[in-house]
């Protein structure tokens, strides 16, 4: 019969494949493909997807994928031939067409394969940082909530320009030296910024600050670094680096602001994945400030990104020593400490960091990053009712940080799987702050586990377009495409992933 002629000559091809003799392989292939009668579907399909095979040996990319497709369209649910394809898009630099059918195989496959589920990640992270590169550079410059900027600013305490003004540098003082003050004001684009900063006025400091680097005014260099530093917060650093590379090269200003312009390039560094830069402007900042407890305290942060945690304590453990009272130091030492003692897998020395919490909440009892870094900890052991409570501490202390709302909902679907309670905080700490871009990201994690797509892409391009680093975009652009690719995946095969 046809059929088995067709299938003798697959054979045969499949002993020429077998030898890697590839071009014979082809002509058995085709021979096979013209022999099949067209209604045996799934004989057919077979056929194309092995000479899709041997031209994949061949690296005929775009063969490969118009026979897949021909298999594909013969038999919709073929993992093989997906991703076979998948690999010829990627080879093609197709990514979007290779992201559909690798998220086709990964479905059909329950995600159970870990190379089909590795192209994913990889063909995921490409696409996001391609779009994030692009839309990053025309992205438009958004001032953060005044809670994210007071948090940011807390994280100083060595920091001259975010101190309050001093006596005489205002222009409401009394009235007989009234005169003097308003002048000093009046010509310092400086001290009106710092007025505006007092106000929460934040979208006037960088205009106010150039006028005092304008007119080379004796604040010049307090003004650049208010300027950098508001434009790193708008998520501008390209405007911050030139500002802050001046700072730290005026050999004769105050050696406070070159510190602090160092932490705040070294930062920025970090950011942009260049930990080498970044440990430089560190360390630069440690030799010319050595007392500067700033410099240590975000430092040891950096040394966490960067998994040397014995590096970060120490690092910790000398801004305490410059600063007993710093509070935050101290809760981020524990955390490291935690952190050190959990991947070691070490029961006695978790204990032990579980005490330091507790010491510090005692301690330092208005502090509501040391609430939430123990509730963090106390999520990874599960002890899931006292974390909560810690949240509310950190709630009633931070009534506008919308981030607790968004651990605190976390929270809820971990420990109780309560979906709708999870949303509602969530959605509360969109309401108190709607530039929160961490909590559109959850919700659109959410939505994607409850198979809302279409909801979920929505909140995903929300968090786009807040985000404050072109790294932190891409993440978020990798986080849409996967949902988008799921959408297109459902109309074109059916096919859904399990949802919660």
């Amino acid at each position: 019969s046809p059929l088995d002629r067709a299938q003798a000559a697959k054979n045969k091809g499949n002993k020429y494949f077998k030898a890697g003799k590839y071009e014979q392989a082809i002509q058995c292939y085709t021979e096979a493909i013209s022999l099949c009668p067209p209604e045996k579907n799934l004989d057919l399909s077979t056929f194309y997807q092995n000479r899709a095979a041997a031209y994949e040996q061949l690296q005929k990319w775009t063969e490969v994928a118009q026979d897949c497709t021909k298999a594909v369209e013969l038999n919709p649910k073929y993992v093989k031939a997906l991703f076979r394809r998948a690999k010829a898009h990627e080879k093609l630099d197709n990514k979007k067409e290779c992201l559909e059918d690798v998220t086709a195989v990964c479905i059909l496959e329950a995600f159970q394969n870990q190379q089909s589920m590795l192209l994913a990640d990889k063909v995921l992270k490409l696409l996001g940082k391609e779009k994030a590169k692009e839309k990053y550079k025309n992205r438009e410059p958004l001032m953060p909530s005044p809670q994210f900027i007071k948090s940011y600013f807390s994280s100083f305490t060595d920091d001259i320009i975010s101190q309050p003004l001093l006596k005489g540098e205002k222009s409401d003082e009394d009235k007989d030296k009234e005169g003097e003050a308003s002048e000093v004001k009046e010509n310092s684009g400086y001290l009106r910024a710092k007025q505006y900063m007092e106000e929460e006025n934040y979208d006037k400091i960088i205009s106010e600050s150039t006028k005092e680097i304008e007119a080379k005014g004796k604040y010049m260099a307090e003004a650049l670094l208010l300027r950098a530093t508001f434009y790193l917060l708008i998520g501008n650093a390209n405007a911050a680096k030139p500002d802050l590379d001046q700072v730290i090269s005026m050999e004769d200003a105050n050696v406070k602001l070159r510190a602090n312009a160092l932490i705040k390039r070294g930062s920025m560094y970090m950011q942009q994945q260049q930990p080498v830069l970044s440990t430089q402007d560190f360390n630069m900042a440690a030799d010319i400030d050595p007392q500067n407890a700033d410099v240590y305290h975000h430092r040891g942060q950096l040394k966490i990104l960067l998994d040397q945690i014995e590096e970060a304590v120490e690092d910790f453990d000398e801004c305490i020593r410059l600063r007993p009272d710093s509070a935050l130091a101290q809760a981020q030492k524990c955390f490291a400490l935690y952190r050190q003692a959990y991947t070691g897998n070490n029961p006695l020395p978790v204990q032990v960091a579980m005490k330091g919490f507790e010491d510090v909440i005692k301690k330092f009892p208005k502090c509501a990053e040391g609430y939430a870094l123990y509730a963090q900890a106390l999520t990874d052991q599960q002890q899931f009712g006292k974390a909560d409570e810690m949240y509310d501490k950190c709630i009633d202390l931070e009534p506008d940080n919308a981030t607790t709302y968004v651990h605190k909902g976390l929270l809820q679907l971990q420990w109780k799987q309560d979906l709708d309670k999870g949303l509602e905080l969530i959605s509360k700490a969109i309401e108190i702050d709607n530039k929160c871009d961490f909590a559109y990201e959850t919700m659109g994690t959410i939505e994607v586990q409850r198979g809302n797509l279409d909801k979920a892409i929505e909140m995903f391009n929300k968090a786009i377009n807040l985000a404050k680093s072109e790294m932190e975009m891409a993440h978020l652009y990798s986080l849409c495409d996967a949902a988008y690719a799921q959408t297109e995946v459902a109309k074109k095969y059916g096919l859904k992933p399990p949802t919660l």
